[in-house]
């Protein structure tokens, strides 16, 4: 817990994440990247300078059988909200759309769904798991699919719905956030999704497996070059506490 607050703290600094009277929602979609995320938050609350409340929202896609059960319980542990989205997500993808690429439809709609439930929660931000490989898996994607130099920011304002996004697990690695998870027996929570491991991203992760195996600290490397280039608003960790908010109309 110290490592992991230690980093989500230095990037919450770095980008000024969390002010006096926020209230963040929790993107909790019950993998060990947002459950690690609330945990951090959960515990950060507690000494943070910044007065700031968290809640959980969950977005049940509409799978059969699917029991959050144990996400709920976990929640009220934490002496957090937790919220349950009802959605018809997966139906429409999967049975109505019958979509051959899935994943660009899905996200799109949960997104959608997640963002109308921070605000409806009275939220004013929204905190998502994304982690230091997913920045960098994220730029590759945008190379190599998109012929764009690009990549998630640590914080985006969303000027049609009012609310920004943070990515306080930026500075955390997934092999770290595993460990966590691991160590404090976290609920999680097996995606149901039948794309799940057949995705552009999970070509990009084994890609990027195969090259460190030659060539040590590659990730961190591109990491630095990104925080070195400004690339989706990314600083040096040590230069100050200069902070960049990028917008997003989507």
């Amino acid at each position: 817990m110290r490592q992991l607050l230690s980093k989500v703290r230095r990037a919450v600094d770095d980008y000024n994440m969390i002010n006096d009277g926020d209230k963040v929602a929790v993107g909790l979609s019950g993998g060990k990247d947002s459950l690690t995320l609330l945990s951090a938050l959960a515990e950060l609350r507690k000494f943070y300078p910044q007065n700031f409340e968290v809640i959980a929202i969950t977005l049940d896609m509409g799978f059969p059988d699917s029991d959050f059960s144990a996400l709920s319980e976990y929640c009220k542990s934490l002496n957090i909200q937790f919220i349950l989205v009802k959605t018809e997500i997966a139906p429409v993808v999967f049975d109505i759309r019958k979509e051959k690429n899935p994943c660009s439809l899905c996200a799109k709609m949960r997104r959608g769904a997640l963002h109308d439930a921070a605000k409806s929660a009275g939220c004013n931000k929204i905190a998502l798991g994304h982690h230091f490989d997913d920045a960098v898996e994220t730029f590759f994607l945008s190379l190599f699919y998109e012929g764009r130099i690009s990549c998630f920011s640590p914080v985006t304002y969303l000027d049609r719905k009012d609310i920004t996004l943070i990515r306080p697990l930026i500075y955390m690695h997934e092999k770290d956030i595993r460990g966590f998870a691991r160590k404090n027996e976290l609920p999680i929570y097996k995606n149901p999704c039948l794309a799940n491991g057949n995705t552009q991203r999970q070509f990009v992760k084994d890609l990027l497996f195969q090259l460190e195996k030659s060539n040590r600290g590659l990730r961190e490397r591109i990491f630095g070059a990104m925080c070195r280039s400004g690339v989706g608003g990314f600083i040096q960790p040590q230069i100050g506490r200069k902070v960049y908010k990028t917008k997003d109309n989507e």
